[in-house]
């Protein structure tokens, strides 16, 4: 054997040696440096000398990135789930009847095989992900996720990133490898590395896991193995499933004790335990030390030892007779409720949030609960001031449960929903038939700020060239746009600047790149010395415009960059209505929605203008829609934001007048119609409309006068009710003079061609090559046919691109046309 390849065999061993130590043994042999100086000699010698690597190196803890998603793994023995039983706390101190369930299954154990207190196999059962680990001749050649129990994901080259994973067997003269061994476990994440990731990405400023289990899913879960290998990732092994060229013990305990001599770490709580009696001591043994393991767990597992037990009982459905899921109950805690706050996501939704003296809830301290929304505040009655029980469900997001009503201070008065939002103060509005509430001021809401410019910035809107997510970002967290008014207003050293701090992770970094610029970018000396303190605010627009100077031109600094972006921005101006409606963000307004208010409105003055009762009228808008569109444009920081972006000059190609169908579509009978006052239906409105011919008219006369138009006595009680409200009689006076306007400025004349698709219903899906579906879409309608996302009896035509998929099945058993892209495109070309 040559010098390195002894050399290479040495640090093999010396490595793994120290791996089992740690991870198996629990009982570490060398400190981390001398550690990671064997690691990194061992990554030098396998760089200078590719022949010596191998798959089973410790080094191989780095593979290439993956094209796609995982590869699928058919288990050759599904991993089968588990049945669940839990602690009944209506069953007093007896023992059977609070864990009733316990009960029966030792029960039917000892009826099934004639026997009594039979010997279990005993095990915590970790809160992580199940995976399966195939060794072949000692060595790992595949893990795969649990999946379906039948098929899971391929995760190999991740699962080489854990360290207490072995890539080859631990054998001896007395433990000779099988041909094939496969072993089944739990990733997880330590407690304590949990939390120090956690923290470390807290000063970082990059996002949080959620949860040990959690972050040992989405880490292993990673299409680059390389952040796999960052993470504090461990492994305990429960089980085995396919095996040969190896016999094994009798029973499952003596098998774990068999996987610990192949080198893999088991969980220290693994022990036995005979009869009902004995699976509760355990189980209680367990929790009383639940929280001060090193890992999370949810319960504990009881396995039937013997195998030969096992086989006689098998199986039911997918789960084992023979195993059982003990879980804990989730864990409650009473603490008091200091204040309920309103906490508003990026879209808008305000959700209340109960603020807590801190309470130690399954060993992590909670001082915020979620309390979902107003229906569930009303519903437990929560008031501030009041005892609560909180408990983190799933063990996981802490939640408040109850109030201890006996505890509730004197004084306390039931809790309502603010009228306005906390971040900017629009209104915050209930949609019909939702639970939540949502801030009105999508434009100029701080919480909502990020989410509007990423937004008005894509493709599909303004479409911003070079304006991406992450940009977008750091200019509404840096401070350089409060409003997406202000990307119209940035300027070439603004950008230079935004980038600087987005590049420059802490100030020492920033002061780095300003030496680095070659006289690009300058800092005064008195800023340099305040930089060295690393001052919170160096990050934000005011303090970078007025102590980084930016030269135009030379250096190592994103000039080109920023003249890119601010090309993109000025090319944004000219832009047509529909898209930048969809813009806007206005919630449930969608791109099918912007061009119908585009088509029939015409102007951007009108969609402003138009209240609710007459959008309605339109196609396809609904009265929830209609509202979110009304409720928009009535926000005056909405308002302001939309001149602001006018004076900017935000211009439209294809403003126009109202559509002439509006002659047919609006009138006072769809405007009474509208109004959803009960008995008054379209036929009724039309009478009335008939009768009167003007609103005016119609307010002058009475009940009894409508009734001898042919409204029913009802009707005209419930008109006059409605009418007596008013707000309401406010709201109909608005719309009917929206109307006569539209109506005014429309041409009296319907279009005197009709398009060659007029009153057809489109529909597309699938993949087109020659054109993107927005185009065809674009295209169709302006041929005049109504293009739709579902299929139905009144689809005219199905356009089938590459992939389609339920829609062209249901479009075929409907029994409609059918058009390929080929078909399409020598349609459009014959209109063009």
């Amino acid at each position: 054997m040559s010098k390195p390849a002894a050399r290479v065999a040495d640090l093999r061993r010396r490595i793994e040696a120290a791996n089992h130590r740690y991870y198996v043994l629990d009982d570490p042999a060398i400190p981390d440096a001398e550690y990671d100086a064997l690691m990194r000699e061992l990554e030098g010698l396998e760089a200078e000398h590719p022949d010596l690597a191998s798959d089973d190196s410790p080094t191989r803890t780095v593979g290439s990135r993956p094209e796609g998603g995982f590869n699928e793994v058919r288990h050759a023995i599904p991993m089968l789930s588990l049945a669940n039983a839990f602690e009944d706390p209506n069953g007093g101190d007896d023992d059977r009847l609070r864990y009733r369930e316990v009960a029966e299954f030792e029960r039917r154990i000892e009826d099934r095989l004639d026997t009594r207190a039979p010997r279990f196999s005993v095990e915590p059962k970790l809160d992580g992900l199940a995976i399966s680990l195939r060794y072949e001749d000692g060595v790992f050649v595949q893990g795969a996720t649990r999946g379906d129990g039948a098929t899971g994901e391929d995760v190999t080259a991740n699962l080489r990133q854990v360290r207490s994973v072995p890539l080859r067997l631990r054998a001896d003269d007395a433990l000779q490898v099988p041909a094939v061994l496969e072993v089944r476990g739990e990733i997880y994440m330590p407690r304590k590395d949990f939390e120090a990731w956690n923290a470390q990405a807290l000063a970082r400023n990059e996002k949080l896991l959620a949860n040990p289990r959690n972050g040992a899913a989405g880490s292993l879960r990673q299409l680059d193995p390389a952040v796999t290998r960052r993470r504090p990732l461990a492994f305990f092994a429960y089980g085995v499933g396919e095996v040969t060229g190896l016999e094994l013990p009798q029973t499952h305990s003596d098998t774990l004790a068999l996987l610990r001599r192949f080198g893999f770490p088991v969980a220290p709580e693994v022990d036995t335990a005979t009869g009902f009696d004995g699976l509760i001591a355990y189980y209680r043994r367990i929790g009383g030390v639940r929280d001060d393991l090193p890992y999370d767990i949810d319960g504990v597992v009881y396995k039937l030892d013997r195998y030969d037990q096992q086989r006689t009982l098998g199986f039911v459905s997918r789960a084992p007779r023979w195993a059982l899921a003990h879980k804990y109950p989730a864990q409650e805690q009473a603490t008091v409720l200091r204040a309920i706050e309103i906490q508003i996501g990026r879209t808008g939704a305000a959700t209340p949030v109960a603020r807590l003296e801190p309470v130690q809830v399954a060993g992590v301290t909670v001082t915020n609960a979620t309390l979902h929304n107003a229906d569930q505040i009303a519903r437990l009655d929560v008031r501030e001031g009041d005892t609560v029980i909180v408990r983190r469900a799933g063990d996981v997001i802490p939640e408040i449960v109850r109030v201890v009503e006996d505890r509730r201070p004197d004084g306390t008065t039931a809790w309502t929903m603010p009228a306005t939002c906390p971040v900017c103060g629009s209104e915050l509005v209930r949609e019909e038939g939702a639970a939540a509430f949502r801030c009105t001021g999508g434009l100029t809401c701080g919480a909502q700020r990020k989410e509007a410019v990423r937004h008005f910035a894509s493709r599909r809107a303004m479409d911003i060239e070079g304006l991406g997510e992450k940009q977008a970002d750091a200019l509404v967290e840096y401070g350089f746009v409060d409003s997406i008014a202000d990307l119209y207003a940035l300027d070439v050293a603004d950008l230079v600047r935004m980038k600087a701090a987005l590049d420059a992770p802490t100030a020492a970094d920033l002061l780095q790149m300003v030496d680095d610029s070659r006289g690009a970018l300058v800092l005064d000396d008195d800023t340099r010395t305040a930089l060295a303190q690393e001052p919170p605010e160096w990050r934000r627009a005011d303090f970078l415009r007025t102590h980084l100077q930016v030269a135009p031109e030379g250096g190592r600094v994103a000039v080109k960059w920023a003249e890119n972006l601010l090309a993109g921005i000025d090319a944004s101006r000219r832009t047509t209505l529909p898209r930048f409606l969809f813009a806007l963000g206005i919630p449930h307004l969608g791109e099918t929605t912007a061009r119908t208010l585009a088509q029939w409105l015409g102007s951007l003055d009108f969609v402003r203008a138009t209240p609710a009762l007459v959008l309605q009228a339109l196609p396809d808008i609904g009265a929830e829609v209609a509202r979110s569109i009304a409720t928009f444009f009535e926000q005056p920081g909405n308002v302001a934001v939309v001149d602001a972006l006018l004076a900017a000059g935000i211009a439209f190609e294809d403003e126009g007048r109202p559509d002439p169908g509006l002659h047919a579509r609006l009138g006072l009978a769809q405007v009474l119609s509208s109004l959803g006052v009960n008995k008054l239906g379209g036929k009724s409105a039309e009478r009335l409309a008939q009768t009167y011919g003007d609103l005016d008219a119609l307010l002058k006369a009475n009940a009894s006068g409508w009734t001898g138009a042919g409204l029913s006595t009802a009707g005209a009680d419930n008109l006059q009710a409605w009418l007596d409200d008013g707000d309401a009689r406010a709201r109909l006076v608005a719309a009917w003079e929206a109307t006569r306007r539209l109506l005014d400025a429309a041409p009296a004349r319907a279009r005197t061609a009709a398009g060659p698709l007029d009153g057809q219903t489109v529909v597309l899906t699938g993949t087109l090559s020659a054109m993107t579906r927005e185009e065809a879409t674009e295209r169709l309608e302006a041929l005049g046919a109504k293009a739709t996302g579902s299929v139905s009896k009144k689809t005219t035509f199905l356009v089938a691109g590459e992939a389609a998929g339920s829609k062209l099945a249901k479009a075929e058993a409907l029994g409609i046309d059918i058009w390929d892209e080929a078909k399409l495109v020598a349609f459009l070309d014959a209109q063009a």
